[in-house]
């Protein structure tokens, strides 16, 4: 569909629509949507093109450092350093494959990120209705539209009732547009002005409609502004840019450590010119852990996909990092901490309260039975396929029977209704006349309703088989029980019967509704996701605070909240109400927001101010909701939480992640999830810029000594092979076992903050002061005679501790604070594999006869070798003493 054709669909009448676009009011077929798919291609807006691998590996060469190393390169071939020179190119070469690597590996699990948050439109294609992703739509399909849904495509409306649509986004003007059907008459119209069409991306948020596709993709009218938004850069988010910030302090204090080494190593003369160039620049290169964006993106990357495994769907993949420091979760109640179904609990027969599991079906010839025949009769519950359809109240009391192995059908066909007085919310009641017998000569009267109107109209009660008049002390006790069960949160209804032998002249409730036998009382809830409790003590183990939001009575959302532990049955300050929120001011609210945890009979627009409060106190607040309404508050929210199942498509679009399962236990199993993506980042970037400190400082301090000096491809070699495989490793580590007894690390952390400065800076001189001190050794006794021997063995031995020594630290860092020491230390397969790869490819320059010649050293002895690995012992063992001491300052503290 052109563009131009736009404006004209806003002058057609809806019959000339349908026309104009070859369709009908029953939709498309499936070989006509088939062709136009290949016609007009997918309904989707055009994104960034995406980079070919030869762009991605391209790219890798324009980094500063990387381009002074190729020049440091091509210097070392002109001056007869040849040797020197292909291994440098050589390691630039195999850096750029491995950001490739990255790059791609993190794009190839955003897009399918995006795939699965794709929305889907409602369509009738065939005569059916059905649900398709939009992308699959085409001209001439007809759209269902509804509250809450995002239009998938332009419309031409072709029935509307009370449809409203947002469409600021395209016209500036926040006021919902209403959508009417009468063509537009004046063609200079502006698009704001265009009520008969509705626009791709805007929101319903009211009424409903049907609408015929007259544009899709890049023809329509948002795509025009996609177009436009195509040609400008993305901007960095600020996980980005907090990397950024520390990529670039860290190259200024590395280049002028370069600068230092170079005057001074050429001051001393011990080194060439060229030698000296060479290894200033490989230092900086080596130092500067240019691949940790690229670490930091696969990361989030993988743990957003595990996270869509665990029915977790995250949207913008920064939102994993701030999952991590979750302070408070507010959730709706139904149907994320309850099971959105109603479900009987308990039976009130005979004067007992019984468990409903414990009771008998309406086979049963006891009172219990009779009670549960008059949850089938007097109910307008259909089964259709299979299936239960009806009010949720109703269609619980089916369900009781049928889990007490009653067949609702049979038993309805032997008893057939023969007359009715429909409910109303006047009188609270609703009866059913119903054959018994055959013969037709014995009928029931059920009547079931609210208890306290019901009991007004019982003469008699039935308990223990036997039928006596009701009393007022009966009557009192039996309201006494109806108030105990309410304050369990559960809705109750009584139920009566009164035999008759003819159907009643008037069907009316004066003539019908009296002089009743009173059989029982039924309690009903949406009960507790099962899960659900044990999500909440974990979220409170963490540190993180869960409230409740409900539409529902107080009473009714205390109950729950105490079954769930949210708060204590004793807690009488832990709830408040729609109507006491609105009382306070917000300096009031603000002040009182932590003595509550549970919000009752409030509408979404509160929950804007409660996300607000809480931030005032600097927490950082998860959010769920799943109307259009909620949309505000979870934009204001650090994350919103749409409904995947219930969710409305406007709150998934305002929402950093969607519950494929509407459940609240999922939210902490993806704040858990979000805990373990920082902390292995975290360790990464320990790890990365410890280990290169200790390249920094061997190399400073062997210049400053005047000893031989590590040649650069020791350095590049090393930065090689123990920065990209265990650093990648390091961030597919599985959670720590005390992850969610930790408390939140508040809003204000980082990635070098909880210590883990302190760690980088001792870690980082330890490394060097090993390696220094093997050099040393190795100088100082020697294993050979010959003073050129006894410095290459020593350069040698420094080459191979300080490669080595990394990779026995890689171990330290699987924890920031904890001992490695556990049943986990070798759980992580691509670690084991990604130190064994690096170990073998560091040796090899050493042990490999002809191949230790191109990387300057020489083969080391039995002995010597023990020394080496020792040093990496040590890494480990004096890390692991001083993370010791850290717990216990900790503990003490």
């Amino acid at each position: 569909m052109s563009q131009n054709k736009l404006p004209q669909a806003a002058q057609w009448t809806t019959d000339r629509a349908l026309k104009q676009v070859n369709s009908q009011p029953t939709g498309l077929s499936n070989q006509a949507v088939q062709t136009r798919q290949q016609q007009y291609g997918e309904n989707a807006l055009a994104g960034k093109r995406q980079t070919s691998l030869l762009e991605k590996f391209t790219a890798q060469f324009k980094d500063l450092m990387i381009i002074v190393l190729i020049v440091a390169a091509i210097i070392a071939a002109f001056t007869g350093e040849g040797i020197d020179a292909i291994i440098i190119l050589l390691v630039v070469v195999l850096n750029a494959v491995f950001g490739v690597f990255q790059e791609a590996k993190a794009e190839q699990a955003i897009n399918a990120l995006q795939e699965m948050s794709a929305p889907n439109a409602h369509v009738l294609r065939n005569g059916a209705t059905m649900t398709v992703k939009s992308d699959e739509l085409v001209p001439g399909d007809i759209v269902l539209l509804e509250a809450g849904d995002i239009v998938p495509a332009d419309l031409r409306l072709i029935e509307v009732a009370s449809l409203q649509i947002e469409e600021s986004a395209l016209t500036g003007e926040s006021v919902p547009v209403d959508k009417q059907l009468a063509p537009i008459t004046d063609p200079s119209a502006g698009l704001g002005d265009l009520s008969d069409l509705a626009f791709m991306n805007s929101n319903v948020t009211y009424g409903r409609g049907t609408g015929v596709v007259v544009a899709t993709g890049m023809q329509t009218q948002v795509g025009r502004i996609a177009g436009m938004l195509d040609r400008t850069q993305e901007r960095k988010t600020p996980l980005q840019e907090n990397l950024a910030h520390l990529g670039k302090v860290l190259t200024v204090l590395i280049l002028v450590v370069a600068v230092i080494v170079f005057v001074v190593g050429m001051i001393r003369g011990n080194e060439t010119l060229v030698n000296m160039l060479l290894t200033a620049i490989s230092l900086a290169v080596a130092a500067i852990p240019e691949g940790l964006p690229a670490i930091v993106t696969i990361t989030l990357a993988l743990g957003t996909t595990r996270m869509a495994r665990l029915n977790a769907l995250v949207r913008r993949l920064p939102a994993v990092e701030t999952l991590g420091s979750t302070d408070i979760i507010a959730s709706d109640k139904t149907g994320t901490l309850t099971q959105n179904k109603m479900t009987v609990e308990k039976v009130i027969v005979d004067g007992d309260v019984l468990d409903a599991k414990q009771t008998a079906g309406a086979t049963s010839e006891d009172d219990q039975g009779l009670l549960a025949s008059l949850l089938l009769l007097n109910n307008d519950t259909k089964t259709i396929d299979d299936q239960l359809v009806g009010d949720p109240t109703e269609t619980a009391l089916v369900q009781y029977n049928i889990d007490h192995q009653v067949n609702p059908e049979d038993f309805l066909a032997a008893h057939p209704r023969v007359a009715e007085i429909p409910f109303d919310s006047e009188r609270k009641l609703m009866t059913t006349v119903n054959q018994m017998n055959e013969a037709n000569d014995q009928l029931w009267v059920t009547v079931k309703g609210a208890p306290d109107e019901l009991l007004k109209r019982v003469t008699r009660i039935q308990s223990n088989g036997e039928i006596s008049p009701m009393t007022d002390q009966l009557r009192e006790q039996l309201l006494t029980i109806n108030h105990q069960l309410a304050v369990q949160a559960l809705r109750v209804l009584a139920f009566a019967y009164r035999p008759v032998t003819t159907i009643p002249a008037e069907m009316t409730s004066k003539q019908v509704e009296q002089d009743l036998i009173f059989t029982g009382f039924v309690g009903m809830i949406d009960p507790e996701r099962p899960e659900v409790a044990g999500a909440v003590a974990e979220a409170k183990s963490a540190g993180i605070r869960p409230l409740m939001i409900t539409g529902d009575h107080a009473d009714t959302a205390k109950a729950i909240a105490v079954r769930l532990g949210i708060i204590d049955a004793n807690d009488q300050a832990g709830v408040i109400t729609g109507a006491q929120l609105d009382a306070l001011s917000e300096a009031e609210f603000s002040d009182q927001v932590e003595q509550y945890s549970v919000y009752a009979r409030v509408a979404p627009e509160h929950k804007v101010r409660i996300v607000n409060a809480w931030q005032q106190k600097g927490k950082v607040v998860a959010m769920t909701g799943d109307g259009v309404n909620d949309a505000p508050a979870l934009k204001a929210a650090d994350i919103g939480v749409g409904m995947g199942i219930t969710g409305t498509e406007v709150s998934k679009g305002a929402s950093d992640m969607v519950l494929a399962d509407d459940n609240f236990s999922t939210i902490v199993v993806a704040v858990r999830e979000g805990r373990k993506v920082f902390a292995n980042i975290q360790k990464a970037i320990q790890y990365l810029l410890s280990a290169n400190l200790g390249e920094v400082l061997t190399l400073f301090v062997m210049t400053m000594m005047g000893w031989q000096i590590l040649a650069p491809v020791h350095i590049l070699w090393i930065n090689l092979v123990t920065d990209t495989f265990p650093a990648i490793a390091l961030g597919l580590e599985p959670a720590e076992k005390n992850i969610m007894q930790q408390k939140p690390r508040g809003r204000s952390s980082n990635f070098l903050s909880g210590g883990v400065f302190g760690n980088i800076i001792y870690q980082g001189l330890l490394e060097g002061g090993l390696t220094l001190l093997v050099y040393w050794l190795a100088l100082t006794f020697p294993v050979h005679a010959n003073a050129t021997q006894v410095h290459a063995d020593a350069l040698t031995m420094a080459f191979a501790t300080l490669g080595l020594i990394q990779l026995f630290h890689a171990f330290n860092s699987k924890s920031i604070h904890g001992t490695i020491f556990t049943a986990q230390l070798f759980k992580n397969r691509a670690f084991n594999w990604a130190i064994l790869a690096a170990f073998i490819l560091l040796a090899a320059t050493i042990a490999i006869p002809g191949f230790n010649g191109l990387f300057h050293v020489t083969t080391l002895s039995g002995f010597q070798w023990l020394i080496v690995l020792s040093a990496g012992v040590a890494m480990i063992l004096i890390v692991e003493v001083v993370k010791l001491f850290q717990r216990m300052a900790s503990r003490r503290h």
